[in-house]
């Protein structure tokens, strides 16, 4: 997969993304040994690339599930100086990015990885991977409410979807419903929109799956490796 020569050399951790550009604007960097001062070039994992006359230090794959708490947002820094889920894996020592998002009141089970192309696979909506989340609503929907849901809501973005949606349980003194709703896509903030566009605001979100993938044994704020076998399936997935 091609990607962006200063975003190769920044995940390398040799150079922020835009300190990158200014090596590239300088002539300090090489691919295959020629000189590229090119912002739009692009490189593949085969090409070599160098700094300064240094080859870019080659990051083993890491792959962790991380059951991210509410309080942080789902990129490597923040603008306003609110947490990010970086903090939680910062013993880890290769320079980690999340697989997709989830918003920052929103917690559980987010994927965190170096290897560029299986993100990519992952986030891409052509491969429909699957994502169950546990939404507990205001109020009881009625069964027009989860047609809606289930069938496609119209969003300021478009329709969505349609969703897998189970009732787990009503909560008559909360006046809360706990839903299960399973979705393949990944609009901004998704579920939280389309449970308020059928009159069901979502008090509190939990992504409980990824694919496969579940957060058994993983407390909120820890982190697990993955095994090779769950690393080698999610590639299966990409293939499709």
């Amino acid at each position: 997969m091609l990607e962006r020569l200063q975003k190769v050399i920044s995940h390398a951790g040799v150079a922020s993304r835009r300190h990158a550009e200014a090596l590239i604007l300088e002539g300090r960097v090489a691919v295959n040994g020629q000189i590229v001062k090119e912002l739009g070039a692009k490189v593949d994992t085969n090409d070599l690339v160098t700094v300064n006359g240094k080859p870019l230090p080659r990051n083993k794959r890491v792959y962790i599930l991380l059951n991210k708490p509410k309080g942080y947002v789902t990129t490597v820094s923040d603008p306003q100086g609110r947490k990010t889920v970086t903090e939680l894996v910062n013993d880890v020592p290769e320079r980690l990015y999340p697989v997709g998002r989830l918003d920052y009141n929103t917690e559980g089970l987010l994927l965190m990885t170096n290897d560029g192309e299986l993100t990519f696979g992952l986030t891409h909506p052509s491969r429909h991977i699957l994502k169950t989340y546990i939404a507990k609503v205001k109020g009881q929907p009625g069964t027009s409410a989860l047609t809606q849901l289930r069938k496609g809501v119209k969003l300021a973005d478009g329709m969505t979807a349609p969703a897998q949606v189970k009732v787990l349980e009503y909560d008559a003194e909360r006046d809360v419903t706990a839903l299960e709703i399973v979705i393949h896509e990944g609009k901004n903030r998704q579920v939280r929109r389309m449970c308020e566009a059928v009159g069901h605001p979502v008090k509190q979100l939990k992504r409980s799956r990824f694919a496969f993938l579940d957060l058994t044994g993983v407390r909120r704020g820890q982190y697990r490796h993955l095994t090779a076998s769950e690393v080698a399936r999610l590639k299966e997935l990409i293939k499709r």
